[in-house]
């Protein structure tokens, strides 16, 4: 069996040791190489070709943010971000996943020893699942333009609209699939919720980003927020956020529960809570991510009448979530990530 090769990129040497020992424990890794720096990395990248690097958030002379913007969209690779929580590490950590990197791992803030377990066993998974990543999506060029042609020719149409609600899940490679998607709705869109699978925390500064890039409201949200045309509101981490309906009015209720598809919050969830409460009044998409939490629920939206779509496997980093709600049915079409936006604007304004 072909091991997964990873280069470990820290700038401590007790943090390269440490990382280097713990993925060299997995039978299917290999650390081919460390680096203290992302000047030496990119020299080693070329050297080594690794499948998987492990960045750190913060570094001296560049850090892991500036890394990516110049070696993604030159060599992309699949990128497992090594972040603080502390607020600036969460700040950075957002940065990198809109940078290109396909997910974080946390370093342990309190009992060292059984935290820095727990954190090795999460890399060794998400290394894995990195490897069969797909990040080419990051040499395309021209991926601007097409949310600005929709916004222009669809917001007469939208203004039309009523009591319709547009739910969006996501996991691995959401942030920036979410971004892209949100810049390409116009300001008279029903109103949108979302679930991304992310810890507690970082779902606040999450909505505050994608709040500077959007013509839309966007903000983590609270019980009892009411879903309005022009708003988005996405699901606080570790809440599920189910969706209620009275009379014309639908408002999100949040609620701890068990993991539901092994996430909270769960699309499943949202999506199963959607198709009871609008039916034939919802849209939705699920995007790239890995298992299949929001298959099932989107299903049950669409045996409800709901119009849904899933994102394409060539532009999905991990094409787990979108495939699986399209084998069972629940999905009615694959679109590429620039058409998501676009198809469920049509799907709103009685498009096909």
């Amino acid at each position: 069996m072909k091991k997964i090769r990873v280069l470990v990129i820290d700038d401590s040497a007790l943090v390269r040791n440490i990382l280097a020992e713990g993925l060299n424990r997995s039978p299917k890794i290999e650390v081919v190489g460390t680096a203290p720096d992302p000047f030496i990395a990119r020299d080693k990248i070329v050297q080594l070709q690794p499948d998987v690097l492990t960045l750190d958030v913060e570094m001296p002379r560049m850090d892991g943010v500036e890394f990516l913007r110049r070696l993604m969209p030159q060599y992309p690779l699949p990128v497992i971000m090594v972040s603080s929580l502390t607020v600036r590490g969460k700040q950075v950590t957002l940065d990198a996943l809109n940078a290109g990197a396909i997910d974080f791992v946390s370093k342990p803030t309190s009992n060292m020893q059984q935290g820095l377990a727990v954190m090795m066993n999460e890399l060794i998974a998400k290394v894995e699942m990195a490897s069969r990543a797909n990040v080419s999506h990051w040499k395309e060029s021209n991926r601007a333009g097409l949310a600005e042609k929709i916004r222009r020719t669809s917001a007469t149409a939208l203004n039309e609209t009523t009591d319709k609600i547009v739910a969006i899940g996501a996991s691995t490679g959401g942030v920036e699939a979410i971004n892209r998607v949100v810049k390409g709705f116009p300001p008279s869109m029903p109103g949108v919720v979302i679930v991304q699978h992310m810890p507690a925390g970082f779902t606040a500064m999450f909505s505050e980003r994608l709040n500077q890039i959007s013509v839309l409201k966007v903000k983590e949200a609270a019980h009892g927020d009411r879903v309005m045309n022009g708003t988005v509101l996405i699901a606080p981490g570790d809440k599920h956020m189910r969706i209620v309906r009275s009379g014309g009015i639908y408002t999100v209720m949040l609620e701890m529960g068990e993991k539901v598809s092994g996430h909270r919050p769960s699309v499943d969830v949202m999506f199963n809570s959607v198709a009871q409460s609008a039916g034939r009044n919802a849209v939705a998409a699920i995007l790239t991510g890995m298992g299949a939490d929001g298959a099932d629920g989107m299903v049950a939206m669409r045996q409800a009448g709901a119009r849904t779509v899933a994102q394409d496997e060539h532009s999905s980093v991990v094409f787990g979530m979108p495939r699986v709600a399209y084998e069972r049915g629940g999905a009615e079409r694959l679109a590429p990530l620039e058409n998501i936006a676009a198809t469920l604007i049509g799907y709103l304004t009685g498009g096909v």
